[in-house]
């Protein structure tokens, strides 16, 4: 396990650690939150030993491996995907380069009883259980595996990776991460690149990672679904809940009470004797008596009440000149990168005061439209037509990481502030809790959720009357998204989001637009009414619900079955196609899963040992398998 002792982390005149100490036992998972700014990207980086703390220590046992998963991409230069991803096998393939010249000098030498064959012999078994710790069977197996769940396709494999997006970058570093299969596994905003559909293989795989994980997340679904802890981060100070994040607020609200209740009851304890003291001392009988009163009082350790960070945002978006009546208005649009076709025939029209949210999977074109719209791409056929006087503010997902990382904060606003709004920058920034020295920072040293902060506050420097905003809150903590939620919705101009957040969505939109295998289809209503229209709960059924694959009867005004003719057309057939696949690939997981833990049963049988969790774990991997069959024959038919 890793022991923190005593840490301390202290910028300048800011404390942001202060004499913390935590554990992680293996098979931990730990979700850390907090404020954006407080201090979880560093606390990762002094677990890494990237940032040496002022006071206390962090220990962890000989050979402890830890695989860090940060906010920013590293260079790949691999010529492609495939390799890349192997890349995360250096290590290994180093230990078993040594592991054979061990075994060749073992096999050559004949000084057996001496010292140094010995001490040849133990490294010989050192090395091999590492590689055994690190289960590297199968290396081309997991690969595809692990590519496959995170969203790239087996034709992907043979490109560079240079020829995708960020996200994408950032996925493929996920890979390598999960390749390497290290002790510790730390993730900063594991989720911002991902679709639903990889975040769910993604909390299915934690699920069986068998070394300890920490989080920084701000998707709360995703934090219940994969941690068994909560550490938060506050003020300096870290608290330790072992729950998940909904049963971590309930649990600190609880916390709070007690505390609030204890530290009344004292404070009416302390009121009484400081009462009684006033009330005898002047009196000479009594002054002994009052006397052991000061001294009781002295003695009394004082019930603190853990202070609440209850700094936020407050802002709202500078509204321009009113624009036309019809702001947007897209006819046949087509979008192609080369070959590849994002979507085709889009025809959409948004109106003066429409709020709407473009939602769907990673790939479908969300973003590109959002851009088209902003004017920073142009469609490669088609017409888009933007209306009269419309003035737009664009939020971009790259915006973020093409802030002058030398700049200070103050410098990136006043190098984009023109005329009167000058005056206002400090002002502006500190709406967004930059105030005193934070207005000095470098950009390159903010975190993920300042820096989408310094992005909003630039927002504000130049009036508009249509806002575009593209992930916005993929950094942003929670209370943050409050904040920005209330602004768009008193923000009295034109608002298109970008989005998979549907806490977010929920209650802001009054229109939907859903970019689904190359098509735009509008939806009346909020996101609630959308998910209605398909009896959805939620996003994750959204995109991975096999409902409408195959015709399914349909009501007669007579109350009875209209069944559907035989005929199923081309579009639904793809869909079925699309469907056999997917399961396909799930199927092959499946099975590779099962095979290696019938592999670790059969290792302990050997040794004698016997561990009922792992044989439970293979039952119901195998009920699994079951029910993914089914699912198959069902649609083959």
């Amino acid at each position: 396990m890793l022991q923190a002792s005593n840490i301390s982390i202290i910028f300048g005149s800011r404390i942001l650690f202060d004499n913390v100490t935590f554990t992680i036992q293996p098979r931990d998972r730990i979700g850390l939150v907090g404020r954006n700014g407080v201090g979880k990207s560093t606390l990762l980086k002094a677990i890494n030993n990237e940032i040496t703390p002022q006071e206390g220590t962090i220990s962890k046992p000989q050979g402890y491996t830890i695989g860090f998963l940060k906010q920013e991409i590293r260079g790949q230069n691999e010529p492609t995907i495939w390799q890349e991803a192997q890349t995360a096998f250096q290590a290994i393939n180093e230990l078993e380069a040594q592991l054979a010249d061990v075994q060749h000098q073992l096999e050559t030498r004949t000084d057996y009883e001496t010292d140094s064959y010995m001490n040849l012999s133990q490294l010989f078994c050192d090395i091999n259980d590492r590689l055994v710790h690190l289960d590297v069977d199968d290396k081309d197996k997991k690969t595809e595996l692990i590519l496959l769940g995170l969203g790239y396709k087996r034709e992907d494999f043979e490109k560079a990776p240079g020829t995708f997006s960020g996200g994408w970058a950032m996925r493929l570093e996920l890979a390598k991460l999960l390749l390497q299969n290290p002790d510790l596994l730390m993730l900063d905003e594991p989720t911002n690149h991902l679709d639903i559909e990889s975040i769910i293989w993604l909390e299915e795989f934690f699920q069986r990672y068998e070394g300890a994980i920490i989080l920084v997340s701000h998707d709360k679904t995703f934090l219940d679904n994969v941690c068994n802890k909560t550490i938060e981060l506050e003020l300096g100070k870290m608290y330790e809940y072992k729950a998940n994040y909904s049963r971590y607020l309930v649990l600190k609200e609880e916390r709070r009470e007690k505390q609030l209740a204890t530290f009344k009851n004292q404070q009416d304890q302390i009121n009484q004797i400081e009462r009684n003291i006033e009330r005898f001392k002047a009196k000479a009988s009594k002054a002994k008596f009052a006397q052991s009163l000061v001294k009781k009082l002295d003695k009394m350790d004082i019930v603190e009440v853990e202070q609440d960070d209850v700094r936020s945002m407050r802002f709202q978006f500078p509204i321009g000149q009113q624009s036309g009546k019809v702001v947007v208005t897209a006819k046949n649009l087509v979008k192609k990168y080369g070959l590849k076709e994002v979507f085709h025939d889009v025809n959409l029209e948004i109106e003066r005061g429409d709020k709407v949210a473009f939602i769907g999977k990673n790939g479908m074109g969300k973003t590109t439209m959002a851009k088209i719209i902003a004017k920073e791409l142009d469609p490669t056929s088609g017409k888009l037509e933007i209306g009269y006087n419309v003035n737009s503010a664009f939020f971009a997902q790259h915006h973020a990481e093409e802030l002058p990382k030398q700049s200070t904060v103050l410098q990136s606003m006043e190098d984009m502030a023109d005329g009167e709004i000058r005056t206002q920058v400090r002002n502006i920034l500190g709406a967004f809790m930059f105030s005193g020295e934070d207005v000095d920072k470098k950009i390159s040293v903010l975190s993920g959720g300042e820096r989408a902060r310094v992005c909003l506050a630039q927002l504000l420097l130049k009036p508009s009357n249509v806002l575009i905003l593209d992930e916005p809150t993929n950094h942003l903590d929670i209370r943050a998204k409050e904040v920005l939620k209330d602004a768009i919705k008193r923000y009295p101009g034109t608002v298109i989001v970008v989005s998979h957040d549907r806490d977010f969505l929920v209650g802001l939109t009054e229109k939907v637009f859903e970019f689904k295998d190359g098509m735009v289809k509008e939806h009346a209503g909020d996101v609630n009414h959308f998910f209605e229209e398909r009896r959805l709960e939620n996003f994750r059924q959204l995109e991975t619900s096999p409902q409408s694959t195959v015709n399914s009867p349909q009501q007669n005004t007579n109350g009875t079955a209209k069944v559907n003719n035989n005929k199923v057309d081309d579009k639904e057939q793809k869909k079925i196609k699309n469907q056999i696949a997917k399961l396909e690939e799930e199927i092959s997981i499946k099975e590779f899963d099962i095979k290696k833990l019938e592999e670790k049963i059969e290792r302990l049988s050997e040794d004698g040992k016997y561990e009922e969790q792992i044989v439970q774990q293979l039952g119901n991997e195998k009920k699994l398998l079951e029910k993914l069959m089914s699912d198959w024959e069902i649609l083959q038919v």
